[in-house]
C-alpha cells in the first residue's frame, strides 16, 4: 500500500478511534485526524515487527483495519492522559 494509502487510512482509523471515544478532545479535528494518521502508521508497525503480521498490500485487509484502529485508539488515550486538562471544560 502506498504512503497516500496509509494516510487515508490514517483518516477513516482516526475518524472510527474517535466514535468509539467520543469526548472533547485537547486538540481539536486536527489534532485527532493527526493521531489518527500516526495510529495507522504506528499501528501497521508494530503488527508487522511484533505481531508477525506482515502488511497486506491490500487496502481492504480486516488486520490491517485492526492494526490502524487500534493505534489510533491507543494514540487517542495517551493524547487525553497527557493534555486533557490542558483546556477548560
Amino acid at each position: 500500500m502506498s504512503i497516500i494509502g496509509w494516510i487515508i487510512l490514517g483518516l477513516l482509523a482516526g475518524a472510527i478511534a474517535k466514535i468509539l471515544l467520543p469526548g472533547r478532545d485537547p486538540g481539536g479535528i486536527i489534532g485527532t485526524t493527526l493521531i489518527g494518521i500516526a495510529g495507522a502508521f504506528i499501528g501497521g508497525w508494530v503488527s508487522s515487527r511484533w505481531l508477525d503480521h506482515p502488511i497486506n498490500a491490500n487496502f481492504f485487509d480486516a488486520a490491517t483495519w485492526g492494526a490502524a484502529i487500534g493505534g489510533a485508539l491507543i494514540l487517542l488515550i495517551a493524547y487525553r492522559i497527557l493534555f486533557g486538562h490542558s483546556r477548560s471544560r
